[in-house]
């Protein structure tokens, strides 16, 4: 009996495993193919040739003076658009008091004439 039992779900782990391995037979493929293709290797190398080029630099990869030139003109144009505020940085708000006070005025005034149209 127990045998029995122990023979029967062996036999369905067995077509579960089975059923796993066939629909994953792609991504089993890729994962023991150590091995990567002569295009994959070549993308793979650039990659990483260009993701050290980029650590020397400390910026973008093979761009010469006219690139500073131009970023700096560009950013001279942004804070001439916007103010003199550094912008890499969150700018600061600050609202005034009485303002606040004004907004919250008026919405007492609208929340009166809701109960009133509502009544």
């Amino acid at each position: 009996m127990i045998l029995q039992r122990l023979f029967g779900l062996s036999s369905l782990i067995r077509s579960a495993v089975s059923v796993h391995l066939r629909r994953n037979i792609g991504v089993t493929a890729v994962a023991f193919n150590k091995e990567l293709d002569p295009v994959q290797k070549l993308f793979v190398d650039k990659i990483r040739e260009y993701r050290t080029k980029r650590q020397a630099s400390g910026g973008p990869v093979d761009t010469g003076p006219e690139y500073q030139q131009d970023l700096e003109r560009e950013l001279f144009k942004l804070k001439q658009m916007y103010g003199k505020a550094d912008m890499n940085t969150f700018p600061d708000f600050k609202f005034e008091e009485h303002f606040c006070q004004h907004l919250r005025g008026r919405q007492a005034a609208r929340d009166d004439e809701v109960l009133i149209l509502s009544s």
